[in-house]
């Protein structure tokens, strides 16, 4: 019905749909501003108009001289168009109450949540030179995907990387590259999003780094990666690791994690460093504190979210979503972790046609290379035999161990307790500092102590190649913090030793394991006789040991941290979400 002035139009359903709205009326050629009403629409509540601007193109002599014969129509054309400016289209919502962009010539990623993949793709049209391999014969099912596929005999030369990327490799000792690396690193120096979960020491970390570093090298500017990692101390490691991937390109790579001075590390980004790696929590605050910081991340091309699993957790849920908005939609997206969450299954079955997902997990699943044993003990002489464990080190060939604990206050009393009995350790937990906790990493992976202490802080992405030895002095409550405990050892096809000490209330988190993994452990062989011949001299060390932990004040910081994190959790509002799950979990477990 173009042409025709909107009051000789005939009396039509479509006539009446124009009346009620006369702004869509006018005859204008078409501007980006105007809205196809063919199907009737309920007008936008006030909250959600649109911020465009007033454009001039909207009335053209066309529509002034359908209305020079009704001047106060003129006017009120104006009027209305100045309060109630025209809505883009609006967007469909599915039953579910998500919204859902309408199909046209781009794909957006998006996340059920929250726009995790949020960038816009436009969708490759097919070349009369691409094979059909790179072409999907049935668009419904999905494209890129590979599931648990075979060990490559490739090069990184075949993927893709410069030269003075394959150099670095060689420099570094990594020769060919794994499974992982070789699937992974084309799909991202393609621009596709990526999710790639494999075990632990399969070389995820320079999947992700070295093409990143490619694409910086062709187009060096900050910042232009951001990678999020669940813990401190692994995202020092990685900085480590870029640096040493990006030793010939000058790297400037910035640390932004909790327990630091926020003052430096806003000066850090505001001197717009390569790559930034953050724990989500502190880049959050300063996202917020500082009005400056977001313009930094305007460009960025790569988000990482490293161990995957950990950072998608229900508890980092708010400080993403501050994250994801000041970060531009045309990124790519990287998520790579170890083990499979329901959170990550959940991404995978919304954006399987649009990600390109790398999968060689089987479920919880420990190396070959892993020689995994168990000693079932009395809970009250479990330092007696981690004592005798320790002391044999040097007999089994041992060159360093970490033995992780469940609690910060296992920990110190742990470190206490073995410096009594001349023993060198160093201990990890949150209740450290910061600087402390570097200082300790520092010690262990010099080579100045043999024994690091720890939490599940250091579950997660460390790799020190010394590590021969894991020992579960507590067993996990979960299968998963198992996988990612014991892999700490036997990285990058090297032997290790995961020993787990296991008490009368342990069973059946062993038992759980077990079933998990699909495999039992070995039982480790010792001498009773032998082990219990130190139990008098643990038990006075362990009572000194506790006479100093309550002069230092531990349990009063541990009181008052509690407290806080309590008080944090509710006004996230997860403190009734946690105790629910329990309850279902308790449950179900009953039910079963």
């Amino acid at each position: 019905m173009t042409g025709i002035p909107w009051e000789q139009r005939p009396d039509t359903a479509e006539s009446r749909t124009c009346l009620r709205r006369p702004m869509m009326a006018m005859e204008a050629p078409w501007s980006p501003n105007w809205v196809d009403i063919s199907n009737p629409i309920p007008d936008p509540p006030p909250v959600r108009r649109a911020t465009f601007p007033f454009s001039t193109s909207a009335l053209n002599g066309d529509s002034i001289e359908a209305a020079r014969h009704h001047p106060f129509s003129l006017f009120l054309y104006f009027f209305l168009f100045c309060i109630h400016p025209p809505m883009p289209k609006l967007l469909k919502l599915k039953a579910t109450g998500r919204r859902e962009k309408k199909k046209m010539d781009e794909e957006t990623l998006v996340d059920e949540n929250f726009p995790l993949f949020s960038k816009r793709k436009p969708t490759p049209k097919p070349s009369k030179n691409s094979t059909t391999t790179a072409q999907n014969p049935n668009p419904e099912q999905p494209l890129t995907r590979t599931t648990n596929p075979t060990s490559p005999s490739s090069t990184f030369a075949d993927l893709g990387l410069a030269e003075w990327a394959v150099q670095a490799c060689k420099e570094l000792g990594m020769r060919r590259p794994t499974p992982v690396q070789h699937h992974c690193i084309p799909r991202i120096l393609a621009g596709d999003d990526v999710l790639g979960l494999a075990q632990t020491g399969s070389g995820k970390t320079a999947a992700f780094a070295l093409p990143i570093l490619h694409r910086l090298a062709e187009d060096p500017f900050g910042v232009f990666a951001l990678v999020v990692t669940p813990t401190r101390e692994l995202a020092y490691q990685l900085a480590e690791q870029f640096r040493a991937l990006g030793s010939c390109l000058h790297l400037r790579c910035a640390v932004v994690v909790g327990g630091m001075d926020m003052i430096n590390q806003a000066q850090t980004l505001m001197q717009r460093p390569h790559v930034v790696i953050a724990t989500p929590g502190r880049v959050k605050v300063l996202l917020e504190q500082n009005p400056d910081i977001p313009a930094v991340f305007a460009r960025t091309k790569f988000l990482v979210l490293d161990e995957a699993d950990r950072v998608l957790d229900v508890g980092f849920e708010e400080e993403l979503r501050v994250v994801f908005q000041c970060l531009p939609k045309n990124r790519q997206t990287l998520l790579f972790s170890a083990t499979m969450t329901s959170d990550l299954q959940t991404l995978l079955e919304l954006s399987s046609n649009k990600a390109y997902f790398y999968e060689a997990y089987e479920g919880f699943k420990t190396v070959e290379s892993l020689k995994q044993q168990y000693i079932f003990v009395p809970k009250n002489v479990k330092d007696v035999y981690l004592l005798h464990i320790l002391s044999k080190m040097e007999e089994m060939g041992i060159r360093s161990a970490i033995i992780f604990v469940s609690t910060c206050r296992s920990c110190h009393l742990l470190s206490l307790l073995l410096e009594e009995l001349d023993l060198e350790v160093a201990a990890l937990h949150s209740f450290k500092s910061q600087s402390l906790r570097l200082a300790a990493v520092h010690r262990f992976k010099s080579g100045q102590v043999p024994i690091l202490l720890a939490t599940d802080v250091a579950s997660r992405g460390l790799d020190i190649p010394t590590v021969d030895l894991v020992v579960n002095y507590d067993i996990p409550r979960y299968p998963r913090d198992y996988v990612h405990r014991v892999g700490r050892t036997a990285r990058a096809g090297r032997g290790g030793l995961s020993l787990s000490i296991v008490t009368q209330n342990d069973v059946d988190l062993i038992h759980e394991i077990e079933a998990v993994l699909g495999k039992q452990l070995d039982k480790f062989d010792c001498k009773e006789k032998e082990v219990l011949d130190n139990i008098t001299k643990v038990y006075k060390a362990r009572r000194v040991a506790t006479m100093k932990m309550m002069d230092d004040g531990f349990e009063e910081k541990a009181k008052a941290r509690k407290a806080q994190k309590l008080k944090t959790l509710a006004e996230k509002g997860l403190l009734k979400k946690k105790t629910r799950k329990r309850k279902r979990e308790k449950a179900s477990k009953i039910g079963d």
